[in-house]
């Protein structure tokens, strides 16, 4: 009988261990974003732990600074370099081993009693453990893994938000040094000019006092996005120093995204609609447990009392039941929430997916009319502009205009390089904020972000 009893004890407690110790494994978090952004950025995402291994980052990020700095190898730097970004993982770490708690089942409780009576000293031993914590650790497991995968998935979209602010913050930093450069060139023309009239002179040094306050504000504009991009890639003083960036911003592809194509990816890549999704499964699994959970508790127990008198020692074995009584709740309002939160999060889904839509078609257009202005300027008004120089600067050789013909030409010719490159730096801010919209990470007011950041794009008429 007591070998039967403990049987029937023992073997289930080391089930109950074996199943706990088989618990969501949260290391494969950083690994599951980084294939879900494999196509968005190859730079693995690693916490440095040890000394060493921020060394080994530090080295690395040393040499990204060693040459001018591309858009790509900025996402690579921020990752390396960044304690805030480090932060962010760690972070997702921590929510990731909270969440996998839930799948692990209670430490069993162990009683001591002693009591005596007369000539009688009796000590009472007692392990117990929750029943339906037994019971239910297959479905609080899968709990345990639907919550793990939405802290997954919520580090994915802060991942794919900080990479679109350190790509977007590149170009306005690139874009703003290349239009200090433009200012340069036009206060240097406005500067060097020979035999005028007077009148022509004072024209000439108006023009000139006026690039020379473009020129500076051009460059204030140029520190302060150099400054923007420093912080997102977490430079410190000395990296800041060495920082370089490319003369110019890249060419305006030859052709752009086919919108078919772009919708077809997003909804295969879609963080929100995944999570959305996730979050009414673990719903559905929350409801489904709380049918029996909601009722109450049943603890089961192993008793083993040791009995001394004075005719010697007695031990009695046996088991215990432990079971809630429902008197006061049961479970009612419990259950109802639980169906709610169900229906909500369904609702949920479908709202996730009316405003993906929306979002998409919104990014979508405002990246193809980016796009076209941008090759506008590029395929016929630069080359309109240049051609037109030209001619002027042949008239003037051959003394049919004047200087000061000369120099309004200069300052449209460098107005609409201006306008040129605001347009252009237009475009691949969509360009990376329709990437994060792929991807279910909208930016906020993208669009007008991009709009009012043209370096210039308030003297492009002038």
């Amino acid at each position: 009988m007591n070998r039967r009893v403990c049987s029937a004890i023992v073997v289930p407690l080391m089930l109950a261990y074996l199943a706990g110790c088989a618990s969501v494994d949260t290391s494969k978090v950083l690994m599951q974003t980084q294939q879900d952004l494999a196509p968005f950025t190859a730079t693995p995402l690693q916490i440095s732990f040890t000394p060493e291994q921020a060394a080994q980052r530090s080295a690395a990020a040393q040499h990204l600074l060693e040459q001018p700095l591309q858009q790509a190898d900025a996402v690579g730097l921020a990752w390396l370099n960044s304690p805030a970004l480090q932060a962010l993982l760690a972070r997702a770490m921590a929510d990731a081993a909270q969440a996998a708690q839930q799948g692990r089942i209670a430490n069993p409780r162990l009683g001591l009693e002693w009591s005596s009576l007369l000539d009688e000293t009796e000590i009472a031993r007692r392990i117990s453990f929750g029943l339906l914590d037994l019971l239910t650790l297959p479905q609080r497991q899968g709990l345990a893994a639907g919550a793990v995968q939405q802290v997954q998935l919520q580090l994915s979209m802060d991942v794919v938000e900080q990479i679109s602010a350190v790509r977007q913050a590149w170009v306005k930093a690139v874009a703003a040094q290349e239009a200090a450069g433009i200012g340069a060139q036009l206060a240097r023309r406005m500067q060097n000019v020979g035999n005028i009239s007077k009148l022509q002179a004072a024209r000439q040094q108006l023009w000139y006092a006026q690039a020379t306050v473009q020129l500076a504000q051009a460059r204030d504009e140029a520190q302060s996005a150099r400054e923007g991009l420093v912080r997102a890639l977490g430079l410190d003083s000395v990296q800041a120093r060495a920082l370089r960036l490319p003369a110019r911003l890249p060419d305006v592809p030859a052709a752009p995204r086919e919108f078919d194509a772009a919708m077809a990816q997003a909804w295969q890549t879609r963080l929100d609609l995944r999570m959305a999704q996730a979050a009414w499964e673990s719903a559905q699994q929350e409801r489904t447990l709380g049918q029996w959970t909601s009722r109450g508790d049943v603890e089961i127990g192993l008793r083993s009392d040791l009995v001394r008198g004075a005719e010697g020692s007695n031990t009695r074995q046996g088991l215990e039941l432990g079971l809630a009584l429902p008197l006061f709740d049961d479970g009612s309002l419990r259950r109802a929430g639980l169906d709610a939160r169900s229906l909500a999060l369904a609702l949920q889904v479908q709202a996730t997916e009316r405003q993906a839509a929306s979002q998409l078609r919104e990014s979508y257009a405002h990246y193809r009319s980016t796009y076209e202005l941008a090759r506008q300027y590029r395929d016929e008004l630069l080359p309109l502009r240049k051609t037109m120089s030209e001619e002027t600067l042949l008239r003037y050789n051959g003394m049919l205009v004047s200087v000061f013909d000369l120099l309004v030409d200069a300052q449209e010719q460098i107005a609409l390089v201006r306008a040129a490159l605001a347009a252009q730096q237009q475009f691949w801010l969509a360009d990376a904020a329709l990437q994060a919209a792929l991807l279910g990470k909208p930016l906020a007011g993208a669009a007008a972000t991009a709009q009012s950041a043209g370096p210039g794009a308030s003297d492009a008429g002038h």
